[in-house]
């Protein structure tokens, strides 16, 4: 019996799904952790995994983590984490934008106050007291190396905000160059996901109860994997979107080209499938979501509440929902004001007014990928939370005038698991 798992490191939670040789899931658990304390990730990596059902754990085969976009640490050569991470909302100020400027090409993609290679320049301060050098990673790699015990490795997928480029799947000629001039920051090493990296360490396979030929690939990020989650492995079609609705809402369409373009925050990630070739996921992450619906909500509210509203009927209210200041697109601004006036007394319409301006953007994010060439809109899928709200979709279905399909799964844990599934070697 041979299983393979998936493990999900997003903005809400970890979650690990196990799958066979079909797909099918034989087992889910679940753990929260704090997402600026790797001593959490750690903890909460190991629960998810010795939670698991024994007969699982001694069958996996193969794990692969997705982690968010452009959450990063610094460690140095042992391994130990040196500062607490970046994750993928923090915005650095201007004048760390105004230091990438002058080492990125113009309008690079990296040229934004949440890009991983914004961030590294602003661990500057922590780095520099390093003499003896570090490595710069990103929230799966290092979750990876807890594994396998390999440093400095990553994925093509979470290294793109880093500056690699997946068209020639190389660091560009600037980045080298800056990394050459800076000896003491190692790079990782770049991997398609789920390449295998290494076999799990032997103490840690006998700490999980995991054997110890179980393979650990490189990962994706959160996103990425819901979009493989709700779709699956068999052949896609151009044009296919996945809107995650989590505690932000990332906008992915399946593109025969890439598409950057930084002054709204689009960006291109290298889609390899084995049916198609090289295929494009085109997108961009938005800072609205579901976290500005738990700011004023709890669960139960908002179920009940939803049930009060009519999708049918527009809402007059006209909000731009953010947590806090700052969005990344369709608005690419880290000082954008969040618009959440006028508020109603009745908060079943103040809702109604969130979940309308939400499905406006998400909608205007949709048209702006097709003004700049991604394949046509063909049909969309929603991955994440927010897609078990009916009314909510519904309202989505009013503005988004696409068919909107049945995911496979919904869950980003499962499409770790099918990239961990994918390539595996008996």
């Amino acid at each position: 019996m041979h299983y393979f798992l998936g493990i999900d490191f997003g903005t809400s939670g970890v979650r690990a799904i196990a799958i066979d040789r079909e797909g099918e899931i034989v087992a889910l658990t679940r753990s929260d952790y704090d997402i600026r304390n790797c001593e959490t990730w750690r903890n909460a990596l190991f629960e998810v995994i010795t939670n698991l059902p024994e007969f699982v754990r001694v069958n996996i085969r193969k794990i692969v983590i997705d982690g968010t976009s452009a959450t990063v640490l610094i460690c140095d050569l042992a391994g130990k984490v040196i500062a607490p991470p970046m994750i993928y909302s923090d915005a650095c100020e201007l004048a760390i934008l105004e230091r990438v400027v002058d080492i990125a090409p113009l309008h690079h993609s990296v040229a934004s106050a949440t890009s991983s290679f914004s961030k590294l320049i602003a661990l500057t301060p922590t780095w520099s007291q390093i003499p003896e050098g570090f490595y710069f990673l990103h929230q799966a790699d290092w979750l990876g190396y807890l594994l396998h015990d390999r440093l400095g490795v990553s994925d093509y997928h979470n290294a793109l905000k880093l500056g690699y480029e997946p068209l020639s799947l190389t660091y560009p000629d600037w980045l080298r160059a800056w990394a050459k001039a800076h000896p003491t920051v190692i790079l990782p090493e770049i991997f398609a996901p789920s390449t295998t990296i290494a076999k799990i360490q032997a103490k840690v396979a006998t700490h999980l109860g995991l054997p110890k030929d179980c393979e650990i690939g490189a990962g994706t990020t959160d996103s990425n994997a819901g979009f493989l989650a709700c779709i699956g492995m068999a052949k896609p079609t151009l044009g296919t979107a996945v809107t995650s609705l989590g505690s932000t809402m990332v906008l992915k369409i399946l593109s025969d080209r890439p598409i950057n373009d930084l002054s709204y925050g689009i960006y291109s990630h290298r889609f390899e499938h084995p049916a198609c070739g090289c295929l494009w996921l085109v997108g961009g992450a938005s800072n609205v979501g579901g976290a500005v619906l738990k700011q004023f909500f709890t669960d139960i509210e908002l179920s009940e509440l939803s049930d009060r509203i009519d999708p049918h009927i527009p809402s007059a209210l006209d909000y731009y929902p953010l947590p806090k200041i700052g969005d990344r697109f369709p608005i690419n601004d880290p000082h954008l004001i969040p618009r959440l006036e006028p508020r109603p007394q009745d908060p079943a319409e103040f809702l109604h007014g969130l979940l309308e301006s939400m499905a406006r953007i998400e909608a205007r994010g949709y048209s702006l990928l097709q003004e700049l060439g991604a394949s046509p809109l063909r049909q969309i899928y929603t991955a994440g939370g927010g897609a078990k709200n009916q009314t909510w979709t519904k309202i989505r279905d009013r503005y988004l005038k696409t068919p909107m399909q049945k995911p496979l799964e919904t869950e980003a844990a499962y499409g770790s698991a099918l990239l961990a599934k994918s390539n595996f070697e008996v």
